[in-house]
């Protein structure tokens, strides 16, 4: 648990917590003793009977994150809020709990020692010491009269979270707790759990008292989600969420059965309703809540749709040091200038270790997220570089995504739609060394590109970076090479965003863009092809007289020529835009049959393949989908800028180059 995000916990979930506590607490505590009162019960359950209404009010952190990370909703704002809320909760339940005060300042001087670990490199003797607080503090418990779970819990809070000491102790620990000591410690429950020795007035009365603290635990999210005017649906999920329950409570329920508090009887009973309460939360939230519907952005956000000289705003996301320079080429290709300014996003990915709770953070102002100064990165010089390059045309914003590679897709996609951005730049999962060898970086990177992809509020682009192989000129670096970028043209939503991506890539003048139209031998009179050359003609029209855009046509007749053509040309080129989706084409038939990546689309993959030698980076354009579908297709993208863009008829203005290779056309 990180105390320090504790105390800068927001005033909402502050008041949720407290909320949910008070009113759990309060409510099925008097219904207990009314029932005691009214309702003829067996001694031992009566005795139990407070102690189990007080278990409901318990909201016990780590196992709402568990169960958060397990319904793959932990970075949404439904999430947050929950583990929010769920750690104030707790630590206020912690608090009126039974702890001595001589407890706390005995281990104040054992616990500093540890403390003073964070920040510096971390050998096996600090692991040890670890250890030995450990049994040191579980001992202390048990000297002052606590169990000795107590001990160790508080030196919890005090063990730094995160690198360096966190992140050793999992990877020390996780295999032997995880993976053997936490099977056993269930099963060992389960066989201790006699369901047998329940007889049905027991249970009636028990069910009252859960289902009280399930009912009053969701209205007391509702009361102050009302004040807050928080959705009243996502209120309902919160509450269902904090009802979760886990190992933290079977161990509690342990201590009492060891503590003769509750009988054989009452373990049975609350062991059951531990298992019928998780086994309604999960299904009811997977009814209730779809986790990417808030993505679903109502407006076109997409380069195409976007009018031709408005802000571009680019998202990248970045997960190593490597990708850097061929994404600032991309960034500096997209031609900031004071007529048409580029918002850059950059999101710095890392994968959360030694931590329950995932941290979004902002490196400037921000209204809602927590913000913390950069420290001095590659990536920071950078993007400073590259702002201090376009002063006045450029805008940086950074953000830091602490989380787990399962969930981290919610932040790309939160801060997407925050953002507004017109589309979202993804690394690769695979790297390229000097030796022209493949690596997989991290395979989970594959898995959050497909759910990019999937959920983004805006175009994607995933961007195969093979820089360290070509020796592609800097853009930052005002030495005028040229940045040679090519645009893979066959048809359909996607290439139409790539064709637009790379036309507004040639306004800079150090970058050359040959759009190269591929053409199916035998189609010409289809109504895809009329419709794509009406596109094209609309961006040929809106680069009269730049030479540094071009336009080339080339026909083929199958897969195969259309294959060996793009081998023929590739290494010309520094940057290949293609679109990752297209309509059923002859040029595409069998080779989808040999897809290893999949996000990539057919030629997108062909281009990844190691067996395709080339020196080229690659950018794979996925455009906006509009509720998960593509948004119609609609030639006439840019109206608004043909009277302004016109050209005089009396300049013999520099076409862009239109060249027709047709092998066919006297057969």
């Amino acid at each position: 648990m990180d105390t320090v995000t504790m105390l800068k916990t927001e005033k909402q979930a502050i008041t949720i917590g407290i909320s949910v506590f008070a009113l759990t607490l309060g409510v099925p505590l008097g219904l207990a003793f009314a029932l005691m009162k009214y309702v003829a019960m067996d001694k031992t359950l009566s005795d139990a009977l407070p102690v189990i209404a007080v278990s409901q009010s318990l909201t016990v952190f780590i196992s709402i994150s568990v169960l958060l990370a397990e319904l793959k909703i932990l970075n949404t704002d439904v999430g947050r809020l929950t583990l929010s809320s769920a750690m104030f909760a707790d630590v206020v339940s912690f608090s009126m709990s039974v702890i001595m005060f001589a407890a706390l300042q005995t281990k104040s001087v054992i616990l500093w020692s540890v403390a003073r670990l964070h920040g510096k490199p971390i050998d096996e003797v600090c692991i040890l010491c670890v250890i030995v607080c450990v049994l040191l503090t579980a001992f202390i418990s048990e000297v002052i009269g606590q169990h000795f779970a107590m001990g160790p819990i508080l030196l919890g809070l005090v063990v730094p979270e995160g690198p360096p000491l966190g992140t050793n102790l999992i990877a020390k620990m996780e295999t032997v707790t995880c993976g053997f000591l936490y099977p056993i410690y269930l099963a060992v429950s389960g066989l201790q759990t006699d369901v047998f020795k329940i007889n049905i007035k027991s249970t009636w009365i028990v069910t009252i008292i859960v289902i009280a603290g399930f009912v009053v635990k969701i209205g007391g999210v509702m009361l102050p989600g009302y004040y807050y005017n928080v959705p009243m649906k996502e209120c309902f999920i919160i509450g269902l969420l904090l009802n979760g329950r886990g190992i933290a409570e079977l161990t509690m329920y342990n201590i009492w059965k060891e503590g003769k508090i509750l009988t054989e009887q009452e373990f049975a009973l609350m062991v059951v309703s531990l298992l019928v309460v998780n086994a309604i939360i999960a299904p009811l939230i997977n009814f209730l809540f779809d986790p990417s519907a808030q993505y679903h952005s109502g407006k076109r956000c997409s380069i195409q749709h976007t009018k031709r000289d408005s802000e571009l705003r680019i998202m990248a996301c970045i997960y190593k040091d490597e990708n850097i320079p061929t994404m600032l080429n991309v960034i500096e290709a997209s031609c900031a200038s004071k007529e048409s300014n580029v918002a850059v996003i950059a999101l710095l990915l890392v994968e959360i270790l030694g931590r329950s709770r995932p941290i979004l953070v902002a490196h400037q102002q921000h209204e809602t997220l927590r913000s913390t100064k950069c420290h001095s990165t590659r990536l920071d010089n950078a993007l400073k570089q590259y702002e201090q390059l376009n002063e006045g045309c450029a805008y940086i914003q950074s953000f830091t995504s602490i989380s787990d590679f399962e969930t981290i897709h919610d932040d790309a996609c939160k801060i997407a739609l925050d953002r507004r951005a017109n589309i979202l730049i993804m690394p690769f999962h695979k790297r390229w060394e000097i030796d022209g060898s493949v690596e997989v970086n991290n395979r989970a990177i594959q898995a959050i590109n497909i759910k990019v992809l999937d959920r983004a509020p805006c175009s994607v682009g995933i961007l195969i970076d093979r820089g360290i192989l070509s020796g592609s000129p800097s853009l930052l670096i005002s030495n005028k090479s040229i940045y040679y970028v090519a645009v893979l043209f066959i048809g359909g939503a996607d290439d139409a965003e790539a064709l637009a991506y790379g036309s507004r890539m040639a306004r800079h003048e150090c970058v050359s863009v040959s759009v190269v139209r591929f053409l199916v031998f035998g189609e010409e009179n289809s109504k895809d092809r009329k419709r794509d050359s009406d596109l094209v003609d609309e961006y040929r029209y809106y680069n009269v007289g730049n030479v540094r855009f071009e336009i080339t046509e080339e026909v083929v007749k199958d897969g195969i020529e259309f294959s060996s053509s793009i081998r023929r040309m590739i290494d010309y080129f520094d940057l290949v835009i293609v679109g990752r989706g297209h309509p059923q084409s002859v040029l595409l038939r069998g080779h989808d049959q040999w897809s290893e990546c999949p996000e990539l689309g057919v030629i997108g993959d062909m281009l990844a393949s190691q067996d395709f030698m080339t020196k080229a980076s690659v950018l794979v354009v996925q455009q906006q989908r509009m509720g998960g579908r593509l948004v119609k297709h609609n030639i006439n993208t840019l109206p608004t800028q043909r009277d302004s863009n016109a050209v005089s008829m009396d300049e013999a203005p520099r076409t862009s180059c239109s060249i027709s290779v047709d092998k066919y056309d006297k057969m």
